[in-house]
């Protein structure tokens, strides 16, 4: 743990005293951090951020980031307060480093610093260049007495897509697939013409609560990646239908434009973004096209792309291939993988993975398991 205390004004003697003020603080950012996640898949390009007002031990104030271009976290805590005399013998939690710059809104250093709030507990420090330690050095020179590093470890991972997005130059990455009782992700085709009678209709392995939670990752996440196989085998939707939200943005790898113009992710119902080796398409209404260089590092190159576009969450769902490449780069930070009771006995193998910390939980029948890549 990091802090920065003007110790003298804390007037700390035992040492248990000192723990016991930590604990406090721990307990008032823990709250921050519950607010934060009220903003989950709203606030890009935006961190997601708490904040509590606390006066007497008594919580007098608290706000979250809603959306992108909308008041801060802080501003909404201190347009809480009823009594706003009581801020100048106040206490201000964040989760992440009060901004000390103008953006689409002014800056939240600025704010406290004319309302004169004394005191100010910083759960991490902000990775954004444009505030990066700015914001507690700006507060410090105000006079007021800041302390950060508090649960830094939580509001790291509460931020865990911003963050990365920052300090790797990548979006967070997510693999997601699904798989048969005996390992496949996709049956033959004499399968799928004996259940649906219909090569084109997807062949769903997991239950309709699996699915359901599927929308709703969807809805937390920035973006959605297929590969060319993918959308030309299901012809896949990739919106949030079955939950409530916005629709992600459609990333399509096409790198030899096979992709039927009929398809789903063209019906411009949400930004899509198309990655092939050469295009003559013009990019349209919700519709742009991209071209990379994708005879090696595919990967990298697609993450790179990415980064371009401002996207800082991906959902890699698949096709194999697609997954494999991922993973063979180690790029990427979580699996999500549901294990249906569905047998095929033949078709498209599942990913790879590599042994890496896993936990289950059982979404109805289904079995999800979810990996953590701490490389």
């Amino acid at each position: 743990m990091r802090l920065f205390l003007k110790v003298s004004k804390l007037n700390l003697k035992p040492k248990n005293n000192y723990f016991c003020i930590v604990k406090i603080h721990e307990k008032y950012i823990k709250r921050c951090i519950e607010l934060a996640k009220n903003g989950l898949g709203t606030t890009y390009p935006n961190p997601l951020v708490g904040s509590v007002i606390v006066y007497k031990n008594k919580i007098i104030g608290e706000g979250w980031h809603r959306m992108a271009g909308e008041p801060h976290a802080e501003v909404n805590a201190i347009n809480s307060v009823k009594d706003k005399s009581q801020l100048q013998k106040a206490t201000i939690y964040v989760s992440l480093e009060p901004c000390s710059h103008f953006g689409k809104t002014p800056p939240c250093c600025d704010l406290i610093i004319r309302n004169r709030i004394p005191n100010v507990v910083v759960g991490t420090v902000d990775p954004n260049v444009k505030v990066a330690g700015n914001g507690i050095k700006k507060l410090i020179a105000a006079g007021a007495k800041v302390t950060f590093g508090i649960l830094e470890d939580e509001c790291n991972e509460l931020n865990k897509r911003f963050f990365t997005f920052h300090q790797k130059k990548r979006p967070y990455i997510i693999l997601k697939w699904a798989e048969s009782q005996d390992g496949f992700i996709a049956p033959d085709a004499t399968f799928r013409k004996v259940q649906n009678n219909d090569v084109k209709k997807p062949v769903w392995i997991t239950s309709p609560y699996s699915r359901q939670l599927v929308h709703k990752w969807r809805s937390e996440e920035q973006a959605i990646l297929v590969g060319t196989q993918t959308v030309i085998d299901d012809n896949p939707i990739l919106d949030v239908r079955n939950w409530t939200g916005s629709n992600p943005i459609r990333v399509v790898l096409d790198k030899n434009n096979r992709i039927p113009n009929d398809s789903y992710v063209f019906n411009n119902q949400c930004k899509t973004i198309v990655i092939s080796k050469t295009t003559t398409n013009r990019d349209k209404e919700n519709l742009i096209f991209d071209n990379v260089d994708l005879e090696k590092e595919i990967a990298q190159q697609l993450t790179q792309a990415m980064y371009r576009h401002q996207i800082q969450s991906v959902i890699i769902e698949g096709g194999r291939q697609t997954l494999q490449t991922f993973i063979d780069a180690n790029l990427w930070d979580e699996a999500r993988v549901f294990s249906g009771i569905t047998i095929f006995g033949d078709g498209t193998r599942a990913p790879i993975l590599p042994k890496s910390n896993r936990k289950n939980q059982v979404i109805g029948q289904d079995e999800l398991i979810i990996s953590r890549n701490h490389d």
